[in-house]
């Protein structure tokens, strides 16, 4: 609850801080300078043996609901198509065998982790922001709750915490920054695949593999690495034996979304003062949910 008093520092405020918020939006260049070095995964599903190992060994790292390794051996979730959500950051669906075969298809699904994120481009605050060297990570802190970043994703990936009332989080894999980024580790799920169907390595490398790959054994896989180049290439790469969109993957062009998200934001904050000083007075009411968020983490932590 704010105060009068309160409510009154705030509307005082609301104007400079809008004000600082547009000349924020102005001078962010609309994306961040990669490292050429940029890490990233290459899934093989023709590898993947749909033992799920990596969906536990996510919940685990980023303490989301999950029982016990054993039980991720049930083959019954197979069933139906799953989708990331927020209580998992990534999930394996089965596909039907190809022509002539018995072997089915597990795909693992998980953020992308674009090259230019149409995610962090929409995020009004910042909370989203695309690491130099791969991950797209999350700042909850930051999080007001506005969810563009739900809209603004191609994959559909990000999820929201709508059961939790008063410190909701928007949800998604992170590609393991606590490890990637400061300790130069794998994620936890390429740690824990039994096949090796997940490699992590620089980029370009995994680039290399997979082509290395596909010219290898062409009657293997379909002549295609996912991620290469649409919505303008992704960290996160995947070579398999059929066509994208028959394993859910949408039709999307080369060209990042993130183009369209940045011309809309940008045109909004430079063309009105009414959206930017309602922008300043949420930001400043919506600080004491995050302050919220903060102390359970600190108390959990």
């Amino acid at each position: 609850m704010v105060s009068r008093r309160d409510f009154l520092k705030i509307t005082g405020t609301a104007a400079g801080t809008a004000a600082l918020t547009a000349v924020g939006a102005e001078a962010s260049a609309p994306h961040p300078d990669l490292d050429p070095d940029r890490f990233g995964v290459l899934t093989d599903t023709t590898l993947c043996i749909g033992c799920r190992r990596c969906e536990w060994a996510c919940a685990e790292q980023n303490g989301l609901p999950h029982g016990d390794l054993e039980s991720y051996g049930d083959t019954s979730v197979f069933d139906e198509m799953r989708r990331p959500n927020a209580e998992a950051y990534t999930v394996v669906n089965r596909y039907s065998p190809p022509a002539g075969t018995q072997q089915p298809l597990d795909v693992k699904v998980q953020c992308l982790h674009c090259e230019h994120p149409a995610c962090v481009s929409a995020c009004i605050v910042g909370a989203l922001e695309k690491s130099p060297m791969g991950p797209v990570t999350y700042d909850a802190w930051k999080c007001i709750g506005c969810r563009y970043c739900l809209v603004a994703c191609p994959f559909q990936i990000p999820a929201y915490e709508y059961a939790e009332p008063l410190t909701p989080r928007v949800m998604k894999c992170t590609m393991c920054a606590e490890r990637t980024l400061k300790e130069g580790r794998a994620p936890a799920c390429v740690e824990m695949c039994p096949p090796e169907a997940l490699v992590f390595g620089p980029r370009f490398e995994l680039l290399e593999l997979a082509h290395r790959r596909l010219a290898e054994n062409p009657g293997r896989y379909h002549p295609e690495v996912i991620g290469e180049q649409i919505v303008g290439g992704t960290s996160w790469l995947m070579i398999t034996d059929r066509p994208s969109a028959e394993i859910d993957i949408p039709d999307l062009p080369n060209e990042s979304p993130s183009v369209i998200t940045e011309t809309i934001q940008h045109g909004i904050f430079k063309g009105f003062t009414g959206p930017l000083m309602l922008f300043g007075i949420l930001s400043i009411l919506m600080k004491s949910s995050s302050d919220k968020r903060k102390e359970k983490e600190d108390e959990n932590g």
